[in-house]
């Protein structure tokens, strides 16, 4: 049987954590069936970016170019997933696990009558029916979910597989689906979106600063750092509450929950609801004056210092190293 992979994309690029997608669907194919992984992509994307996914692990790209899909309402998204979904006489579909891709995932699994686990961190294991293990509590935990369905629909945790990046071109495959105007039902009058040269969702490196960092005006700090390091930028929630920074980059349990390969938090003291938004990133740094600041126990490294004489020498460090 196929596996079908939803894409999402920003303004035409294909997402990093959807290209992960691709790369799980693929090894999940050959342990299983070695059936066709397709994937299927909604709105205007240029053909080079869908040739992305071939490289990820697709064996081809369904391409649903409706200018309608570009607003990312989750009915018309869920209706258009479901039908490619239906017409490759897939049984599994995988996804990331993103804002849209949770909505999309909850109205499938009701759709196509399918069992729906999210958060997946490992590949199913088969020996004994189809188990599926997942991150739980933040992830302070993994629990491991039994699926008896035949339909699965498997939401996969950003960074929790490697990106497979040397497959071959995918075949690109433009389609048509009668998507009935009921699912453009929803209005979006506006849209406010997040700026920045990286946003933080999609950032491999990200560069928060707290409370230790004094002032906005100081904030040029975590950015010349973060711009060395090809960084995305964050705060803790008492620096948007204050208005240092933006809300979108307020990183933690009640902003964005970030899972970079890299995540260094400056002046930051280590909240619960902070950590719980951070604990899933590969390596953290921290740095912090404070040597009893509860971060350095969460802590791969950690620097005991004045941000404001660190940062400069660590900027300095990685121009050198550069």
């Amino acid at each position: 049987m196929s596996i079908l992979v939803y894409i999402e994309h920003a303004e035409g690029s294909v997402k990093k954590t959807s290209l992960e997608a691709v790369s799980y669907a693929k090894v999940l194919s050959e342990k299983l069936s070695g059936g066709d992984v397709v994937a299927v992509a909604l709105g205007t994307i240029a053909e080079d970016e869908l040739s992305k996914a071939g490289n990820a692990g697709a064996d081809k790209v369904l391409h649903i170019e409706d200018e309608k899909l570009n607003a990312g309402i989750i009915q018309a998204h869920a209706d258009a997933v479901g039908l490619a979904y239906n017409q490759i006489g897939a049984n599994t579909l995988v996804l990331a696990k993103s804002s849209l891709g949770d909505a999309v995932a909850a109205r499938l699994a009701i759709k196509l009558k399918a069992a729906l686990v999210s958060n997946v961190v490992d590949l199913p294991d088969t020996t004994a029916g189809y188990k599926v293990k997942r991150s739980i509590y933040t992830g302070k935990a993994f629990a491991e979910t039994t699926v008896n369905k035949e339909h699965k629909i498997l939401a996969v945790k950003k960074n929790a597989v490697d990106l497979k990046t040397d497959g071959p071109v995918a075949s690109v495959e433009k389609v048509s689906f009668e998507i009935g105007t009921e699912s453009f039902a929803t209005n979006i009058t506006s849209t406010d979106k997040a700026t920045g040269d990286i946003l933080l969702p999609e950032a491999d490196i990200v560069v928060s600063g707290g409370r230790g960092m004094k002032g906005p005006e100081n904030w040029g700090l975590i950015e010349s750092l973060a711009k060395e390091l090809g960084a995305g930028t964050g705060c803790s929630k008492p620096v948007s509450d204050i208005g240092w920074r933006p809300h979108h980059e307020h990183v933690g349990q009640t902003g964005v929950k970030v899972a970079p390969s890299l995540y260094v938090a400056v002046g930051i003291s280590g909240a619960i609801q902070h950590l719980a938004g951070v604990n899933s990133s590969k390596c953290i740094v921290v740095i912090n004056k404070d040597a009893e600041a509860p971060f350095f126990k969460a802590a791969d490294y950690g620097i005991v210092g004045d941000a404001f004489e660190v940062l400069p020498k660590l900027t300095e460090a990685v121009k050198a190293l550069k």
